[in-house]
């Protein structure tokens, strides 16, 4: 199917109108951002798309309340410059699409909150939905709704705000969102234990996450990918690598003691604040897995969500039937598979229900192949049915994104 006409309305009243005519002629339309995700999830039939990419601009800052709002199509890359003058930053560490999905455009604000892109952070920070407090957006009947506000509050029933984050626009679409911002930290470093193999990296990861020193990223890189990170400077066999960040005589405290453990387990060495920067930007974006392997193939890349303790085990099996590439965040619960071939849907699935449960996404993938499989974690019966009704009540006819996740939605 051809590319569909692109519609890009600069204010959200504009938005309304475009949505509420698509509802009235029942015309599916596509969703976008700043187009760096457009081949994330199911391939969308639809003729007619809206972007939010004119919808720019911080609308509130008070750097001394922590809290900040914009435009659903404000560049990452502005929230992120307008943070630093203040020393602050977006504490879940939103990854980079574009390397991994070798797609352009720019990455907005908007669509980091709708697919909720959490980094490397995410184990100390929460995920992006933790930090956001409030939205404005367009719901499929054309409709304005406002959720939330300035100061995070406990509710009941529904929360729309955190509806929101991770719906992937297939229940509204954002105009406006408002979030927490943190301090950035005064430094870092990174503790780098060489040698372990994945077992005994999850293990070590889980004993630094257990000691009392605040580790804000905590990741293994097997022998396969180690080549792909930061240039290649952590040569040398497998790296664990553990991330520390605070007020420096604090981190350097901290980091005796995490050396003095990880020393009984490998070789260790410390990385400075540069060095951290660009590990875990690496990290953050899927590096290993960017691009395309050899004759110009692009690999299926899976983004799989298990008990930190069980992650190395999904790969050693996965290992015996199959050929796969891995690599581990979020203390081992977060594993990037990169398949040969087929993504082996059925056996990687299987695999995690085995293990305890999880969910994985098949984040990269050709249109053919996201088209056949279930791109993301299938919903027990219950929760299908509820996230059905959900649909239902927020776009009725179904014109926001019909399908992207799932056929249900």
């Amino acid at each position: 199917m051809s590319d569909p006409d692109i519609q890009y309305p600069e204010t959200e009243d504009e938005v309304a109108r475009i949505v509420a005519e698509a509802s009235a002629n029942r015309s599916p339309t596509e969703i976008i951002g700043g187009g760096t995700k457009r081949s994330y999830g199911r391939p969308l039939q639809v003729a007619s798309a809206l972007s939010v990419e004119k919808l720019t601009g911080i609308t509130n800052y008070d750097p001394s309340e922590l809290v900040m709002a914009a435009r659903a199509g404000t560049p990452l890359a502005e929230i992120e410059e307008a943070l630093a003058v203040n020393n602050q930053m977006l504490t879940f560490e939103p990854m980079d699409h574009r390397p991994l999905l070798g797609s352009s455009g720019v990455p907005t604000i908007g669509g980091v909150f709708a697919g909720n892109i959490s980094g490397p952070r995410r184990i100390s920070a929460g995920a992006a939905r933790d930090n956001l407090l409030g939205v404005r957006f367009v719901n499929g009947s054309g409709e304005i709704i406002k959720s939330g506000g300035r100061v995070m509050k406990n509710v009941t029933g529904l929360d729309l705000v955190k509806l929101m984050a991770g719906s992937w626009g297939t229940l509204g679409v954002l105009c406006e969102v408002i979030f927490k911002v943190l301090p950035k930290p005064e430094t870092a470093l990174t503790i780098v234990v060489k040698g372990l193999n994945d077992a005994e990296a999850a293990e070590a990861m889980a004993a630094a996450m257990g000691m009392s020193v605040e580790v804000s990223g905590a990741a293994h890189l097997p022998e396969s990918v180690i080549h792909k990170i930061a240039g290649g400077s952590l040569k040398g066999g497998p790296a664990t690598v553990l991330r520390l960040e605070g007020l420096e005589p604090s981190v350097a405290v901290r980091s005796e003691r995490l050396v003095a453990e990880m020393r009984r387990r490998g070789e260790v060495s410390v990385l400075d604040v540069d060095a951290t920067t660009l590990v875990w930007r690496d990290i953050r974006d899927v590096k290993p897995f960017a691009g395309t392997g050899s004759g110009g193939v692009t690999k299926p890349v899976w983004r799989v969500s298990v008990a930190p303790s069980v992650g190395h085990q999904l790969v050693a099996a996965l290992r015996l039937q199959t050929g796969v590439d891995a690599f581990y965040d979020w203390q081992g619960g977060l594993v990037w598979l990169q398949m040969e071939a087929d993504p082996e849907a059925e056996l990687v699935r299987t695999y995690i229900k085995a293990l305890g449960g999880g969910h994985a996404t098949l984040v990269r993938a050709d249109a053919a192949t996201r088209a056949s499989v279930p791109v993301f974690e299938p919903q027990p019966a219950a929760l299908e049915a509820l996230s059905k009704r959900i649909k239902e009540q927020f776009d009725p006819r179904s014109v926001l994104n019909p399908g992207r996740m799932s056929p249900a939605l």
